[in-house]
């Protein structure tokens, strides 16, 4: 079943101030959704909330949550859904690319990347999925990273806390199928925000506007799982196939 419908909706984005999440947010504002954002950045959440109103927004207001505070999401959870009364689409777009350099010098470095861009968003989606099977309806859609397919040298405990999100999001979309939940796992390649800043850029960058009209694409159409843009499928497919005797003295 697929919903192509551009209907107003109720929309809660966690790790509302980042690129792709701002980015998304303005898409689903000029289609008159009602929004609610949660971060840790009170005055960029409270700009992005009066740029929606004027984008089209029906409603948009903010709630605070540091992600790695996990006894506060239920009621960062609470708050949001007493505000947007039900949850039609959930989106979770937190993280930080973290230096890989560091995390290999430093356990407590390691843990800290994989508890942010792992653990944390498993905790969330755990008490998320919980409140969306009792709902029986819904979309819960995840930015995780094509660095998830396979470890690389390069950014391996960054990959490792993604990996683990893809594979949590596999059985709760096995899961939540039959209580008409869906669950999109969404994998970009490179994208051209703040976060990746510091890095050269090239053909394979995408913008962040790109990436979020891909990510409104799947969910209207009830996908499953995004590359995003799509030739990272491609582009994975065969990073996934090469033998490990040949990969393990590749530099990717």
């Amino acid at each position: 079943m697929t919903d192509s419908s551009h209907t107003a909706k109720r929309i809660l984005v966690i790790g509302a101030t980042s690129a792709i999440a701002e980015a998304c947010s303005r898409r689903w504002a000029e289609r008159g959704a009602h929004l609610y954002l949660v971060g840790r950045d009170a005055e960029r959440l409270g700009a992005l909330v009066a740029d929606l109103r004027t984008r089209g927004a029906a409603a948009a207001a903010y709630g605070m949550l540091d992600v790695n505070d996990f006894d506060r999401h239920a009621q960062a959870l609470d708050q949001a859904l007493a505000e947007l009364g039900r949850l039609d689409v959930a989106l979770v777009a937190h993280g930080t690319l973290g230096d890989q350099r560091q995390a290999e010098l430093s356990v407590e470095e390691t843990l800290a990347q994989i508890r942010t861009n792992g653990l944390s968003v498993v905790a969330l989606l755990t008490d998320l999925a919980n409140r969306m099977q009792a709902q029986g309806a819904g979309t819960i859609a995840v930015i995780g990273s094509v660095a998830g397919d396979r470890g690389r040298q390069s950014n391996y405990v960054y990959g490792t806390a993604k990996a683990m999100v893809a594979t949590f999001l596999q059985g709760l979309r096995n899961r939540l199928h039959p209580h008409g939940v869906r669950v999109l796992t969404i994998k970009p390649g490179f994208v051209d925000t703040p976060m990746t800043a510091h890095l050269p850029k090239g053909p394979l960058w995408a913008s962040p506007q790109v990436v979020a009209q891909d990510i409104l694409r799947a969910i209207d159409r009830g996908r499953d799982v995004l590359y995003t843009p799509v030739f990272w499928r491609w582009i994975m497919t065969v990073i996934r196939m090469i033998p490990e005797r040949v990969f393990k003295r590749m530099r990717l």
